[in-house]
């Protein structure tokens, strides 16, 4: 069974979470964190300091012991809010890179939302309601709204509890010109959060992170959480989280006082309250104002805490996505797909129009698995390339593959890192008159291992698309034959006849030759 490894580098702290799947589910083998203040730097000045990157770098080396003890099969490692901000992020992934051979990937705040929303909804009980997710971070925070284990809403906002205090916090105690200065913000913030987001009708709200742990924990040690309304005495969950049964509320009146008390007192006092120890003291009172404020603004009762977060929906997705027969696979493929369906739309494309293409190169690259010998990924890519292709006629129809390339690769799109988006902007790219060179900006974020696969994708779509030639006529049915040397296509015309297809794809012949070796030969059936 694959063992995978999560590794979340955030804005105030990095985490390691390795789980190995047994029975189709995960099972966590090690997890570590360390505080490294990422963001401290860059929130006042964009730039991350070296001291901070080599306190990350540090972190990072002692996670990669452990990643080779465990004998990890696949990982991912990915940045946020500070990375976000950084000037220098292209220099921090460059060290990273040369000294630990990982890629690491900076995320949006949105698909920050996305995966622990994902993380969530496979290791937590009782969320199958309407739920609000609060991910309040070291540089920014995310709220999701979840019905049915669906995201109807998603929103990040700059309201970070290491951005605030670098911001507005320096004093200790907290000087009352600062904390006012910082509330007017939390508000304007949540002012845009309330456009987007209603909660009414919520059943349950859930949060994530180090501040929301450590005012649940100093509430908790005071007496002063309450356990939820329904059934007790129910066990964790299998993904690590508390049920619905057991985890207590902290109270928005209670996380109110505590917001109050926390900002009055200096920084050894705040370092003495049960659950919220020396390096979270630093910045409890800006995580505190922002739970305060949200929990009163949207009228909610209170928060549960929850110990999932990112890395537990980086290792759900690297699941969903290996295994078809995990829990979340058909939810992500549905979310997956559904991402891909909006972007098109969003550029005017009817995706009903690219269907037959769509249809098409799924059928080749199936038929065609042996000559083309493709990662079974690439499916999902060539899929979604066929419904894009057209977006960037949204923008011009002359040149609109070079638009569409531009498009899809800096499209946010749910259940792709960037580089699987730009692989995707890469097969779309190449369906006019121009082929993939060494060299080509299409090309320059994409692994070089993976250029041949591109390729290969390139040709099946432009085969698709071959196919497709006259939209006024129905659906031609084509079949194909492998042999040694070369490959048929053959054609069932429709009704109004298969010329133009069959033209179509004897122009495309070279190039097929070119990249496969063989000889295409199109004919009628």
């Amino acid at each position: 069974m694959p063992t995978f490894a999560a590794i979340d580098i955030g804005s105030n702290s990095c985490r390691l979470k390795i789980a190995k799947v047994v029975a189709h589910q995960l099972k966590t083998l090690h997890e570590d964190r360390e505080v490294t203040r990422l963001g401290a730097s860059v929130f006042d000045a964009g730039l991350v300091s070296p001291e901070a990157m080599a306190a990350t770098l540090r972190a990072l080396k002692r996670f990669q012991r452990a990643v080779q003890l465990h004998g990890v099969d696949r990982m991912r490692v990915v940045a946020t809010a500070a990375m976000r901000d950084a000037r220098n992020a292209p220099a921090f992934q460059a060290w990273v890179k040369a000294e630990t051979g990982w890629n690491l990937e900076i995320i949006s705040g949105l698909e920050e939302g996305r995966l622990i929303h994902h993380g969530l909804m496979n290791g937590e009980a009782g969320v199958g309601g309407r739920v609000l997710l609060v991910d309040l971070g070291g540089g920014s925070c995310e709220i999701t709204l979840s019905e049915h284990k669906r995201i109807r809403e998603t929103i990040s906002i700059p309201l970070g509890a290491v951005r605030l205090t670098e911001g507005f916090l320096q004093a200790d105690p907290p000087l009352r010109e600062g904390l006012t200065q910082m509330r007017r913000l939390i508000t304007r913030e949540l002012r845009r959060a309330h456009r987007r987001i209603q909660p009414s009708s919520i059943s349950l709200v859930i949060a994530t992170s180090g501040t929301a742990a450590a005012l649940n924990e100093a509430l908790a040690a005071s007496g002063k959480t309450r356990k939820p309304a329904g059934k007790t005495g129910q066990k964790a969950s299998s993904g690590g989280g508390l049920s619905a049964g057991t985890a207590a509320i902290a109270p928005t009146a209670e996380v109110r006082k505590l917001a109050k008390k926390l900002a009055k007192m200096t920084l050894p006092d705040r370092e003495a309250v049960p659950g919220i120890g020396p390096r979270r003291a630093e910045i409890i009172v800006a995580g505190a104002q922002v739970f305060a404020e949200l929990l009163e603004s949207f009228g909610l009762p209170g928060f549960r805490y929850s110990p999932l977060g990112l890395r537990d929906g980086i290792l759900a997705q690297m699941l969903a996505e290996q295994d078809a027969r995990a829990a979340g696979h058909s939810e992500f493929e549905h979310e997956r797909w559904q991402s891909v369906l909006d972007t098109a739309r969003r550029y005017g494309v009817d995706p009903r129009q690219s269907e037959p293409v769509r249809a098409h190169a799924l059928q080749l690259f199936r038929e065609l698995k042996s000559l083309h010998e493709l990662p079974a990924e690439y499916e999902s890519w060539l899929e979604a390339a066929a419904i894009l292709r057209d977006t960037g006629k949204f923008i011009n129809h002359q040149g609109h593959h070079r638009h569409t390339q531009y498009i899809i690769s800096s499209s946010e799109m749910y259940g792709y890192t960037q580089v699987q988006r730009t692989v995707v902007s890469a097969i779309a790219r190449y369906q006019g008159k121009s082929r993939p060179q060494p060299g080509d900006r299409a090309l320059r974020n994409i692994p070089t291992d993976e250029h041949k696969n591109v390729q290969r994708a390139v040709v099946l779509l432009r085969l698709a698309v071959a196919l497709n030639q006259d939209r006024a006529s129905d659906v031609l049915r084509v079949g194909a034959k492998v042999y040694p040397k070369r490959i048929y296509l053959e054609l069932r015309q429709g009704r109004t006849g298969a010329e133009l297809e069959l033209w179509s794809l004897r122009k495309e012949a070279d190039y097929f030759r070119e990249v496969f070796g063989r000889e295409l030969f199109a004919t009628l059936a």
